[in-house]
């Protein structure tokens, strides 16, 4: 009897492994994406420690404060590009939780209102979570801003609202595509950014072919011209190459995301996919 029902236990517990592994076999390519995302994560750190001593704080002789202000700016910034890539490109992940997709979707609005609506809400939220954070962050580090830019900073930060904006949208496509693994996905796709973009550190300090897609990256040119304005005092007319690098990549980013996901809505629609929560 024991024998019978320990055997019962062990062909049970074989099987979950079993349904595991056929899960992991049918997205294996969403797994590929987390080994991807991992991967970058360790990345990150290895280039930071490179970056560091790039500004010359292995040898002494950069001013840690500096380097203490470079890395705070870098993650204040981060913090709030990628918070705002992720509420737009979350939004129909929780409308999907909430069980409003659908009525979204049927609501007499252009879709572009749509997500310009969820796109300023998640603006607004934004800067109000990182102003709070960086008004602590002043408060705990003492941080001296005297030969701040701030015109310069806010024109730069604003510029890239629009590129952030259609990278959110981009990634938004994604749980259309694919209810099961798509929010998941943008994971991968802010790992990817926050190794490319110089979060941290110079991407000089990245080998070729990812110093390249840095270039291509808007958040590089957003952290780099921030930065300046912030630490040096960037004049505003210093820093109108990145503003217009900005301007162009969010004229062009912004109608192709919401093509995009026009094409993502359709398929979804016709193939059911909109109400399943994965």
């Amino acid at each position: 009897m024991i024998g019978n029902s320990l055997r019962w236990e062990l062909n049970a517990f074989v099987g979950f492994i079993e349904r595991q592994k056929n899960l992991y076999r049918r997205y294996w390519l969403w797994e590929a994406v987390w080994l991807l995302y991992n991967l970058v994560s360790v990345l990150s750190i290895g280039y930071l420690a490179a970056g560091l001593s790039t500004l010359g704080l292995e040898k002494g002789q950069a001013d840690l404060h500096q380097t203490q202000l470079y890395l705070l700016v870098g993650a204040l910034l981060w913090t709030y590009l990628s918070l705002v890539f992720f509420e737009i490109a979350f939004a129909i992940t929780w409308e999907r939780w909430e069980g409003t997709i659908e009525y979204t979707f049927m609501a007499p609005i252009k879709r572009l209102t749509h997500l310009l609506g969820m796109s300023a809400a998640s603006l607004i939220y934004g800067i109000a979570r990182t102003a709070a954070i960086g008004v602590a962050l002043v408060f705990f580090f003492k941080l001296d801003l005297s030969h701040a830019n701030w015109l310069a900073a806010v024109a730069i930060f604003a510029a890239a609202t629009l590129p952030l904006l259609g990278l959110g949208i981009f990634t938004s496509v994604l749980p259309l595509l694919s209810p099961e693994k798509g929010e998941q996905m943008a994971f991968a796709v802010q790992g990817v950014l926050l190794l490319i973009s110089g979060v941290y550190y110079p991407i000089t300090v990245l080998p070729a072919p990812l110093h390249v897609v840095g270039i291509l990256s808007p958040l590089t040119y957003t952290l780099d011209g921030v930065r300046e304005a912030l630490l040096h005092g960037l004049s505003l007319a210093s820093a109108l190459p990145d503003i217009g690098i900005l301007l162009l990549m969010g004229i062009i980013l912004v109608p192709a995301s919401v093509w995009c996901f026009n094409r993502a809505e359709v398929r979804a629609k016709r193939l059911g996919l909109l109400k399943r929560s994965g």
